[in-house]
């Protein structure tokens, strides 16, 4: 007889069903009703003739339904891949990598849901593989940042098993959404340990931070560059975020000059960095302490080598592969993230992608450290550096910014060139220094580092 994929989570569930599971659109949902709407699922599921080793698409964003569907299809041992609104304009060309039988189409509260037939094949090998293994699929697209998004596959009952240990009750607001690895540990964490997700629609700093005060939150996980912004904003002058107790901050290098204003903003807050990708799983983290970006990463199931500075990590959650690149593993099972690190002891400091490193005329340039002096100017908003393709340097160094106040362009070039006149090096100083009016960061709050 079939084991019972994840029963030992709807096992935690049973033994607190009044307990608030979601906050969504202002409605509680307990522990019992996701019991519920996950049974409810199962028998839709069996109703339309939904089989196992079926891949179904999921297209919605945070919602208690959202979640219990994709719990239920996990369990029918399914193949699931969630796409949000952002993440479904890529639609065609992601599913064209990972076929879809079924396409699950919620509405915009997230309440209510289409399943539809697909009829998009795939004859992916390793797809192949891993559906002759019974087990429960998840599978997520990188970023693309740097070209054609790679389709990740994980056994998604591997993926939580990491949170069978469980950990303590907390009221938070996932940051990451569900078509990213992130996203899904995050919400696996909260439930997980029985605590509350607080699901926001609009994900702008205001309404995430009237959010925390509204429903006392007590975890607020995020990337660097939506901390930057949420400090430029004062959203915590305009809204009581006393009950946060922790706020974590991953995905891309934190600016010290950030870390600092946090720290000072946010007393008696604990400010933890986070590690973690989508190939190998989130890392456990501790950071040296709150003002420092030094972190201790690893944890059960974790090991962790530097090989020429470049960080790797062995996992017991990693993926299966990917569907449309080759392995990105060594003979040992070893993942090279990409990450250039330090090393203190126990302790690294990561420095950044090897992708993001400016390299003028044979001389390393990393990104963060001249944002980190641009951004203690009056005036800087927010500010992304990248390089640019030079005939003579190779690269030269460009500095994108976003100011709080008119400035004429000169004014700005001159401030931004003599302030990291007077702290690096020649070759890191900005050769060239753009205005910009539009966002440096992604939906995902992620730093874009690009024309």
């Amino acid at each position: 007889m079939e084991h019972a994929r994840m029963q030992w989570l709807l096992d935690r569930f049973a033994t607190a069903p009044d307990r608030v599971a979601f906050i969504h659109d202002d409605r509680n949902v307990t522990y019992r009703d996701v019991l519920d709407r996950i049974d409810a699922f199962r028998s839709r599921l069996s109703e339309q003739g939904i089989g196992m080793g079926e891949s179904v698409a999921v297209l919605g964003d945070y919602s208690p339904e959202v979640f219990c569907l994709i719990f239920a299809l996990a369990q029918n041992g399914n193949i699931v891949i969630p796409l949000t609104s952002e993440s479904a304009v890529e639609q065609d060309s992601t599913l064209g990598v990972s076929g879809c039988d079924w396409l699950a189409r919620f509405n915009g509260t997230g309440a209510d849901v289409t399943l539809t037939k697909n009829h998009l094949a795939s004859d992916n090998p390793l797809l192949a593989r891993f559906r002759m293994s019974r087990a429960p699929g998840l599978i997520l697209f990188s970023s693309g940042s740097t070209g054609q998004p790679k389709a990740i596959l994980h056994n998604f009952e591997r993926v939580s098993e990491k949170f069978r240990k469980q950990r303590a009750r907390v009221i938070a607001i996932p940051f990451l959404m569900l078509d990213h690895f992130g996203g899904v540990n995050t919400i696996l964490a909260i439930t997980s340990g029985l605590g509350t997700v607080v699901t926001v629609a609009d994900r702008s700093v205001l309404a995430i931070c009237e959010a925390i005060a509204k429903h006392r939150v007590e975890l607020l996980p995020a990337t660097p560059s939506f901390l930057t912004l949420m400090l430029l904003s004062r959203g915590y002058e305009k809204h009581d975020l006393s009950s946060l107790r922790r706020i974590t901050y991953g995905t891309e290098v934190m600016p010290q000059t950030t870390l600092d204003r946090l720290r000072m903003t946010f007393r008696g807050v604990e400010l933890q960095q986070t590690y973690g990708l989508s190939e190998v799983g989130v890392l456990r983290s501790q950071s040296r302490d709150d003002g420092s970006l030094w972190v201790r990463i690893g944890g059960d199931g974790f090991a962790t080598k530097v090989v020429d500075d470049i960080l790797w990590i062995k996992s017991d959650y990693a993926m299966e592969g990917y569907l449309n690149a080759p392995s990105a593993f060594d003979a040992e099972g070893w993942f090279n993230t990409q990450d250039r690190v330090e090393v203190d002891g126990e302790f690294f400091r990561i420095l950044g992608r090897i992708t993001d490193v400016i390299n003028v005329g044979g001389q390393k340039v990393y990104p963060t450290e001249i944002e980190d002096i641009i951004l203690t100017l009056e005036n800087i908003a927010d500010v992304a550096v990248y390089g640019e393709k030079n005939p003579l340097l190779g690269q030269i160094v460009v500095a994108k910014v976003i100011v709080t106040l008119p400035e004429s362009s000169q004014e700005i070039k001159r401030r931004i060139r003599a302030a990291c006149q007077s702290k690096l090096s020649a070759y890191k100083v900005p050769t060239k220094v753009i205005v910009s009016e539009t966002p440096l960061h992604s939906v995902r709050h992620k730093k874009l580092r690009h024309a």
